[in-house]
């Protein structure tokens, strides 16, 4: 692989351990309005990476099929939904300020299923990523280089928040900081994983690209209506989950246009 797309890999892992680094830093944890608005900011990266950089993509592979051009992003993306929903109701796992573990019963302990949840949370990025550099080494004409730099640059601002997400929390539960920021960085190594193993998988089934694109669409917009838009509206009404989601939607629309 080119030295490009070792960079496109990286870039997202080294944005969840930037902001795990946060909990060695900051000695509170972070606050209700705090913890809505990165949520709300990376459902709003999230979706808009789904549309610019995925399903956009995918329709545009397939227009050779005319008014059936859809279809591929059609089926893609409900592949990728139900993937999810199957790892979301098998992998124990705990979300953010929840009481009660989803998935299979476990007696593994809190801080492990707290992990998990946003290791669950990265797996359809980290697919992402790959997807597209994958479409990138197969020669794609409609995956540019820009346009994967776009999603690995997104990709990562919205994992910086997550990073500390997961590290804080765990620090203000009892974990030290040292523990916090290696479990914040671990829950982002699935990321590069990930996109590395999309990557050899992909390539070896270059025509089917538009479903790869919208598979990884799909799983990323489950995670986004699953975790990331009740987690940004729980609590005391509050705005500011929706002006956050606004920002990083815009944001990463003007990256994906600027740069593919």
């Amino acid at each position: 692989m080119t030295k490009e797309v070792w960079i496109g890999l990286i870039i997202p892992f080294l944005g969840t351990s930037l902001g795990a680094a946060c909990v060695l830093f900051m000695k509170n944890k972070l606050r209700k309005p705090v913890e809505r608005a990165l949520n709300g900011f990376a459902a709003g990266v999230m979706v808009a990476a789904s549309i610019w950089s995925l399903i956009v993509p995918a329709i545009e592979q397939s227009e050779d099929k005319g008014g059936w051009a859809f279809l591929p992003a059609f089926i893609g993306f409900w592949i990728g939904v139900l993937f999810l929903l199957v790892l979301d109701s098998v992998i124990p796992h705990l979300h953010l300020n929840a009481e009660k573990a989803e998935g299979r019963q476990s007696k593994l302990k809190r801080t492990t299923m707290m992990v998990l949840a946003v290791t669950l949370h990265n797996i359809p990025e980290g697919m992402a990523v790959g997807v597209v550099l994958a479409g990138l080494v197969s020669g794609s004409e409609m995956i540019t280089l820009g346009g994967a730099f776009a999603l690995s640059i997104g990709i990562a601002i919205q994992n910086f928040p997550e990073g500390a997400i997961i590290s804080m929390p765990l620090h203000a539960e009892g974990t030290t900081k040292k523990k916090a920021f290696f479990f914040g960085v671990l829950s982002g190594a699935v990321e590069p994983i990930g996109a590395l193993l999309t990557i050899f998988a992909a390539s070896a089934f270059v025509p089917a690209m538009p479903y790869l694109l919208s598979f990884a669409a799909g799983a990323m917009m489950y995670v986004v209506v699953e975790e990331l838009i009740p987690e940004m509206s729980e609590g005391e009404h509050s705005n500011v989950g929706v002006i956050m989601f606004s920002v990083g939607f815009t944001l990463m629309m003007a990256l994906d246009v600027a740069l593919g």
